[in-house]
């Protein structure tokens, strides 16, 4: 058996996308294990763009079966929606070809209400940057045990007793925050129209995926955001609400740590990050402007400009660290092509003391200042290129200093946003 997890190494936006995407042609089946549809991949295949916000990246390629694991929040209705948008695009999906995992808790119309209603009334650094879509209160009704999930959709007085918990917990919530009171009736109604749908979906995904295991067949683990929103490894409280970490690749999907074999950290040649919070190598000036307009960095989800800065080798060596990669993505080499110079980060300055790791606190992140080693840029392009040997010398160089500064090579580099413009140094499904 030969496992594969795909974690993002920086903030998320990394282009998981298209990378699970290219990865899924060598695997059998791809299962999503964190997060919900706050997560957002663009895939572009034949000048053709799909997003997906939900839905495994694998589900554009025919004949694989994709999985939401019951580690990821589910929006049955965002669900059903992007089922529809995909069929809308010749890509239609049968319970043959997509299994949600009948333990995975719901996203309720409660949850957006009220994430979107704390965001409005936090102020200032209080302010997380939430995409506002239920993500944070679904996992907290979840470690709460009172969430409903996609099993109850099946036995209505298992769903009147939910409900009637979750009402003793939203209904205070909801008051304090000037919302209207939480109507289960409506609610019970709305579930059960939507339910012989979600239900068609669903089943046993750990028994599925074990029987995979079992026959041999390749999995691919694809997570959402980056290790740096990892909600206990990431700049907090400024991070997800889940954990991103490959380490989740087995509490998200029912497996074994052992049914993973390679784990492929993703990282822009640069660094971006939508929303609030910490970012040391920011570049608050033409040349930050300048990367996001040629690398088209706007959120999938919220349409929020990114914003953008050079390379930090520290936070992304610490990302790998934490979730035990093998070997890097490097994505959107292209973006570079043209600049006169290139700045990695190298190391950080503490109130004026060396520190060679991101510090633990906000307040810390916030005072730490980027080191900088300055490499020469590259004239050619690279934009397209599938060969390590399409490549200006320069850009070489650079691939290969990030290897250094990183402590993990580089087994794959995306110089475009279509499906194949990828070279491969070192294929992660590769047995041995």
């Amino acid at each position: 058996m030969t496992g594969v997890v795909v974690v993002g190494a920086q903030w998320g936006d990394e282009g998981k996308g298209k990378i699970v995407d290219w990865l899924s042609h060598r695997a059998d089946v791809v299962a999503r294990f964190q997060g919900g549809h706050n997560a957002g991949h663009t895939l572009v295949i034949d000048s053709k763009v799909y997003k997906l916000n939900l839905l495994p990246s694998g589900v554009v390629r025919g004949g694989k079966l994709s999985v939401i694991g019951n580690g990821v929040v589910v929006d049955p209705w965002q669900l059903l929606s992007e089922i529809g948008s995909m069929a809308e695009t010749g890509v239609y999906l049968s319970p043959d070809d997509l299994l949600l995992a009948e333990t995975a808790c719901l996203i309720l119309p409660w949850h957006k209400d009220l994430d979107e209603a704390r965001e409005i009334v936090a102020t200032g650094s209080a302010r997380i940057g939430t995409t506002k879509r239920g993500i944070g209160p679904a996992y907290e009704d979840k470690v709460g045990r009172r969430a409903i999930r996609v099993a109850d959709l099946a036995d209505e007085s298992a769903l009147d007793q939910k409900l009637e918990r979750l009402i003793a917990h939203h209904a205070p919530l909801r008051a304090g925050l000037d919302l209207p009171a939480p109507d289960a009736a409506a609610l019970k109604a709305d579930l059960l129209a939507i339910a012989p749908e979600v239900l068609a979906f669903a089943g046993p995904a750990w028994r599925v995926l074990d029987e995979s295991e079992k026959l041999g067949r390749r999995i691919l683990f694809e997570g959402a955001q980056g290790v740096m929103l990892d909600v206990d490894h990431g700049t907090y409280p400024f991070v997800t609400s889940s954990n991103v970490v490959s380490g989740q690749a087995a509490a998200g999907t029912g497996l074994g740590p052992k049914s993973v074999s390679y784990v492929l950290g993703l990282a822009k040649a640069y660094t971006t990050r939508v929303g609030a919070g910490p970012f040391p190598t920011e570049l608050d000036d033409e040349i930050g402007r300048g990367l996001g307009q040629r690398g088209h960095e706007f959120g999938t989800v919220t349409g929020r400009p990114r914003r953008c800065g050079w390379f930090d080798a520290v936070m992304v060596r610490q990302a790998c660290a934490v979730s035990g990669v093998d070997g890097l993505a490097l994505t959107k080499l292209d973006v570079l092509d043209g600049m006169a110079e290139i700045k990695v980060c190298v190391g950080y300055t503490l109130d004026g003391q060396p520190f060679d790791y991101l510090p633990a606190t906000a307040a810390a992140q916030e005072r730490v200042q980027p080191v900088y080693e300055t490499m020469p840029g590259w004239n050619g392009s690279t934009r397209g290129a599938r060969s390590w040997n399409d490549l200006p010398a320069e850009a070489v160089k650079f691939v290969r200093r990030l290897e250094e500064l990183v402590g993990k090579p580089c087994a794959m580099v995306s110089t475009s946003p279509e499906r194949e413009d990828v070279i491969l140094m070192r294929d992660p499904f590769a047995r041995g």
